[in-house]
């Protein structure tokens, strides 16, 4: 059974604490399926992936593509993963079940620590996978770097 990991993003922009997460996912042997609520969004994001530091590649496309099932990080806003993934990060309030969470090796829930409606938005997902049964961590980089805060 799998775990929600909930990252709190107060000092690093989600474009570059997403890159840190999926370079960790990958290194453990994880397909990653990375789910936005937005295209425009998520073709922002795909862009940014690409712009990354040479020596940090992190090989993706985007749902739609002839080689989804290749793709080690697919980017999508629906809960397809024709990757198989091990692992769905969320993004900009991106909904994930509790029957999801527990199938999975991990889910992660990145969410930006200025936007209210995202804080309240994470808090009430909280809730609702905790309150299903499911193993879930906070992580904090309020100090400047990652700290759990919470378990359940």
């Amino acid at each position: 059974m799998g775990a929600a990991f909930f990252y709190h993003l107060t000092q690093r922009s989600l474009e570059d604490t997403l890159p840190m997460l999926l370079g960790k996912a990958l290194g453990a042997g994880w397909k990653v399926a990375v789910r936005g609520t937005d295209p425009g969004r998520m073709d922002w994001l795909d862009q940014r992936l690409w712009l990354g530091q040479e020596d940090d590649f992190l090989p993706h496309g985007q749902i739609g593509g002839p080689h989804d099932a290749l793709q080690p990080v697919l980017l999508t806003c629906g809960p397809e993963a024709p990757n198989a993934a091990n692992c769905v990060m969320t993004v900009d309030g991106a909904g994930i079940t509790a029957d999801e969470v527990k199938a999975l090796d991990r889910v992660c829930i990145l969410f930006d620590g200025y936007d209210q409606e995202a804080v309240q938005n994470a808090r009430v997902q909280w809730k609702e996978l905790t309150g299903a049964g499911c193993s879930a961590q906070y992580w904090s980089e309020e100090t400047g770097r990652w700290e759990k805060k919470a378990e359940s």
